[in-house]
C-alpha cells in the first residue's frame, strides 16, 4: 500500500501509466474503486495519479467538518508532494466541484477538466433528492438494479476499506449530509473567467438536474458539454466504456 504525507494527513494514493499527467478525484462517500474503470484504461497513455482523501477509502477521517475549501487545499497539497506543477483533472461529483474550483483560484495548476456530475450550488440537485442521495449513502434502495448494485459495491468498499471501520460510516454520512446541504456556492458568472479546456459531462437521469449541468458548460467558455444516456449519478460506473472512450478523445484534443 502506498501512503504520502499531506497535510499532516497519511493520504493513500495509487500512480500507473506514463504520459501527461492526469489527476483523478473521486466522489463523497466514494473511494479510487468508483473510478477503478478510469484508472485502468486511461493509464495506458497518461501518468495517472489517483489519491483518497481523509475519511474514504483506505484514508483515516480526521476531526472537523468536510469543506470544499479543505478539499482544495489538500488536492494542491498532494500536487505538491507528489511533484507535479499542474495536470489534466478528471473530477467525479465533489471530486469535479473541486476541479471547477481548482480551475477558477488555481488556474496556473490546472491543463484540463472533465468535470462529471458537478454541481454549484445545492439547487442543482433533483428536486426531491435530499443531500445524501447523491451518493447513495442513505440507506435508500433505487429502482434501477444496476444502480443498486453499485451503491452495494461502494457501501461494501467502505466498510472493507474503511481504517476507521465500517461503524463510522455514520460518522461520514453526516459529514457529508451538512457539506451537500450548504456547498458549494458557486456563483455561475464566475464560470466565464476559466480557462482551462473544459468538458461537462452528467447521466441524463442524474442526481443533478440537466438544466444545472447545462448551465454549467454554457458558463464555461468553449467547454464541452456530454450528457450520457441511461446513466445515473454513477455514469463512470455503469457506462465506463463510454466514458473512457469520450475523456480519452477530450484529452487527446488537449493534452500536452
Amino acid at each position: 500500500m502506498a501512503y504520502i504525507t499531506v497535510s499532516g494527513a497519511d493520504v493513500y494514493h495509487e500512480v500507473a501509466g506514463d504520459g501527461p499527467p492526469l489527476l483523478l478525484l473521486h466522489g463523497g462517500y466514494c473511494s479510487i474503486e468508483t473510478m477503478r474503470a478510469q484508472i485502468d484504461d486511461l493509464s495506458r497513455a497518461y501518468r495517472v495519479y489517483a489519491p483518497e482523501r481523509p475519511g474514504h477509502g483506505r484514508t483515516a477521517d480526521r476531526e472537523g467538518p468536510i469543506t470544499f475549501d479543505g478539499i482544495v487545499t489538500d488536492i494542491i497539497g498532494y500536487m505538491d508532494a507528489v511533484g507535479l506543477a499542474d495536470a489534466h483533472l478528471l473530477g467525479f461529483s465533489d471530486g469535479g466541484i473541486a476541479g471547477l474550483l481548482l480551475a477558477l483560484d488555481r488556474a496556473e495548476r490546472v491543463r484540463s477538466l472533465v468535470a462529471i456530475g458537478a454541481n454549484l450550488d445545492p439547487s442543482g440537485l433533483v428536486e426531491g433528492d435530499d443531500a445524501i442521495d447523491k451518493s447513495g449513502a442513505d440507506g435508500h434502495v433505487p429502482a434501477d438494479p444496476l444502480v443498486r448494485e453499485l451503491e452495494q459495491k461502494m457501501q461494501a468498499d467502505y466498510d472493507r476499506l474503511s481504517p476507521d471501520g465500517p461503524e463510522h460510516a455514520e460518522v461520514m454520512r453526516e459529514k457529508l449530509a451538512q457539506l451537500w446541504q450548504n456547498e458549494p456556492c458557486i456563483p455561475v458568472a464566475r464560470l466565464a473567467s476559466v480557462t482551462a479546456p473544459t468538458l461537462v459531462m452528467a447521466g441524463d437521469h442524474d442526481s443533478i438536474t440537466t438544466k444545472h449541468t447545462v448551465r454549467i458548460a454554457e458558463g464555461i467558455p468553449h467547454a464541452q458539454l456530454c450528457i450520457v444516456p441511461g446513466a445515473s449519478h454513477l455514469v463512470m460506473m455503469e457506462r465506463p466504456a463510454l466514458v473512457n472512450r469520450i475523456v480519452a478523445e477530450f484529452l487527446g484534443a488537449v493534452a500536452g
